[in-house]
C-alpha cells in the first residue's frame, strides 16, 4: 500500500508525540526507579521507647505483604529502618544517612516528638518529605511554615481537650495531678487540657511533676502527686513511665480515676507490666479497632489484619495495638504512592500526601483519614474508651472535626 508522504509524516508525528507522552508521565527523584521506590524510618529499638519500634516492624510487614503481591504500580518497596533509641542526636545522624547516603524518596513514621523535633528544621531544608509523623505534637500540622512535614498522630493537644472535655461532663468538681514528660511533647498535652477546662483549670489541676526522659523511674513524681490530695491523675507521658506511674499508684493504695494518654494506652506493653488490676477504671482515646476488643473478633477487618499478622508479622502479639498502628499507617503510605502514579518525585509525594480521603479497615467506625493542602492533620477524630481489666472498650462517640 502506497502512503502519500504527508500520511507517513504524520503518522511519525503521532508516534512520537505518544512516545513522548509516555516518557514524560514517568517522573523520578532520588529513592524512586522503575523497579523500586525507597522509604525511611527512624524508630526507637533500643532505649527507653524500644516498645515503640513494634510500629516500624508492622510497617515492614506490610510493605512486604505488598511487594508479594507485586508492589506498587509495578515497583517494589525497599523500606530501611534505622535505630535512633529514642534520642534525638541520634536521630540526626540516621536522618542524614537515610538522606544523603541511602538517597530515600522520603521518611515516613519517625517515632516521637523530640527525634522528630531534631530533624524537622533539616528535612524541610532538604525538601525531603517528612511524612505521618509518629508524634501528636501540633507543630507537625504547619503546611505554612513546614510544608514537608505531615501528621499521623491525632494532635495531643486536641486529646488534651477532649479528656477535660469528659472530665467536665462527668466529675466536674475533679481535682487533678498531672504526670507529664518535661518537653513538646508534655506541653502539648497540658496545653490543650488546661485550655478545655477553661476557667475551672486553676481550681481542678491541684499539682503537676515533670519527667524527663533519662529518669530511671517516677516513683518520686508519683508521691509528691498522691500527697496533694487529687483525686484523678492524667498519664502525659511515654511508655516506660506511663507503666510505671499505674504501678506506683497501684502500690501505694492510692486509688485515683486514671487517664492514659494514646501513645501509652498498650495493653501488653503498658497495662500488663503495670499490673491489669491497678489499669482496671483507666480511660483513655483511640483511633483505632483495639486488637483485644472482642467487638472485633467476628469482623472481616480483623479477620483480614490477624491473617496478614500471622504471616508478615507472626512474632509480634494478636492484642498489640502497635500491630494496627503499624500496618494502618503503611496502607496510608501506599496509597500516596499509588496516588503519585509515575510521577515520583518528591513534590509530588508532597502533593498527594495533602490531598487524602479515604478510610482504614482497622481505624475505628466513623474515623477518616483526610488532608488538605492547608489541613495536614492526617487523623483528626478519636473516641474515649475505658480498660474493663481486660480490653480498652470504647464508648462509640466520636470527638473532633
Amino acid at each position: 500500500m502506497n502512503m502519500s508522504k504527508f500520511t507517513r509524516r504524520s503518522i511519525c508525528i503521532a508516534i512520537a508525540a505518544t512516545c513522548s507522552v509516555g516518557f514524560a508521565q514517568k517522573k523520578y527523584d532520588e529513592g524512586a526507579s522503575d523497579t523500586e521506590i525507597v522509604i525511611g524510618n527512624i524508630a526507637p529499638y533500643s532505649g527507653p521507647a524500644s516498645s515503640y519500634g513494634a510500629t516500624a516492624k508492622a510497617s515492614a510487614a506490610y510493605f512486604e505483604k505488598i511487594n508479594a503481591e507485586g508492589g506498587v504500580n509495578g515497583r517494589k518497596i525497599r523500606f530501611i529502618s534505622l535505630d535512633d533509641g529514642y534520642n534525638p542526636a541520634k536521630t540526626i545522624e540516621q536522618a542524614r544517612k537515610l538522606v544523603e547516603q541511602e538517597k530515600v524518596l522520603f521518611l515516613m513514621g519517625t517515632v516521637g516528638t523530640s527525634p522528630n523535633n531534631a530533624i524537622h528544621r533539616y528535612m524541610n531544608q532538604k525538601k525531603v518529605p517528612h511524612l505521618l509523623v509518629g508524634s501528636g505534637a501540633s507543630k507537625w500540622n504547619d503546611p505554612k511554615n513546614f510544608p514537608w512535614t505531615t501528621a499521623w498522630v491525632p494532635s495531643y493537644e486536641n486529646e488534651g481537650r477532649f479528656y477535660a472535655k469528659n472530665l467536665l461532663e462527668t466529675r466536674p468538681n475533679a481535682k487533678v495531678a498531672i504526670l507529664y514528660q518535661n518537653d513538646d511533647f508534655g506541653a502539648d498535652y497540658i496545653r490543650g487540657f488546661t485550655a478545655g477546662l477553661g476557667d475551672k483549670a486553676k481550681q481542678m489541676i491541684v499539682a503537676q511533676a515533670g519527667v524527663e526522659q533519662t529518669d530511671p523511674t517516677v516513683d518520686s513524681q508519683i508521691v509528691t502527686l498522691k500527697a496533694s490530695g487529687a483525686d484523678t491523675i492524667m498519664y502525659f507521658v511515654p511508655v516506660k513511665q506511663a507503666a510505671q506511674g499505674i504501678k506506683k499508684v497501684g502500690d501505694l493504695g492510692w486509688k485515683p480515676t486514671q487517664y492514659i494518654s494514646a501513645v501509652s494506652n498498650s495493653v501488653d506493653s503498658v497495662l500488663k507490666p503495670a499490673g491489669v488490676d491497678y489499669a482496671k477504671g483507666a480511660i483513655s482515646q483511640q483511633y483505632m479497632r483495639e486488637p483485644g476488643d472482642p467487638r472485633w473478633k467476628s469482623t472481616p477487618e480483623f479477620t483480614e489484619w490477624a491473617a496478614w499478622m500471622k504471616k508478615y508479622n507472626p512474632t509480634a502479639s494478636l492484642t498489640d495495638n502497635f500491630g494496627v498502628y503499624g500496618y494502618s499507617m503503611a496502607q496510608v503510605a501506599v496509597q500516596i504512592l499509588k496516588q503519585s502514579g509515575d510521577n515520583l518525585t518528591r513534590e509530588n509525594i508532597m502533593k498527594q500526601a495533602a490531598s487524602i480521603d479515604m478510610k482504614l479497615p482497622m481505624l475505628l467506625p466513623g474515623i477518616e483519614v483526610k488532608t488538605s493542602p492547608t489541613d495536614f492533620a492526617t487523623i483528626s477524630q478519636v473516641q474515649l474508651m475505658k480498660f474493663d481489666g481486660v480490653e480498652w472498650i470504647a464508648d462509640g462517640k466520636v470527638y473532633g472535626k
